[in-house]
């Protein structure tokens, strides 16, 4: 249950941030930021210190490689998907919409990863010592 809620605060970072409709905060903040720029700021940074928190943890759990790695096992499954004909990429929106999904599932690996690794091998990781 954990990897799901991390999977939907990922999902949900990434389509605030941009998806096809025009409920997004690219689209909010370019067609408003000269009447609301505080506003604007504010939600960018809220946005920022999401992806900061996200991407942190996604690095320093599995790293750059790993990133890469889930990204191509996601591509892979993408692309049979693709073969047995049960996607089509036709479709600009349909494209937005799995490139969130899998940029928010790499995300969510990457916050879990620590987790899933300390319950496979019985070992926690120690990222920082106190003195």
């Amino acid at each position: 249950m954990g990897f799901i809620i991390r999977w939907v605060f990922a999902l949900i970072l990434l389509a605030a941030t941009y998806n096809p409709t025009e409920w997004n905060y690219v689209r909010w903040s370019m067609a408003n930021y000269e009447k609301s720029l505080s506003l604007t700021v504010l939600f960018g940074l809220i946005l920022l210190v999401g992806y900061i928190i996200y991407l942190r943890a996604t690095l320093r759990s599995i790293g750059v490689f790993g990133m890469i790695l889930i990204l191509a096992v996601v591509g892979t499954v993408l692309w049979v998907l693709f073969d047995q004909g049960v996607v089509s990429y036709a479709d600009p929106t349909i494209n937005t919409v799995i490139g969130i999904v899998a940029l928010s599932l790499v995300l969510a690996v990457g916050l879990s990863w620590s987790i899933v690794r300390r319950r496979l091998s019985g070992q926690a990781d120690v990222d920082d010592i106190d003195e």
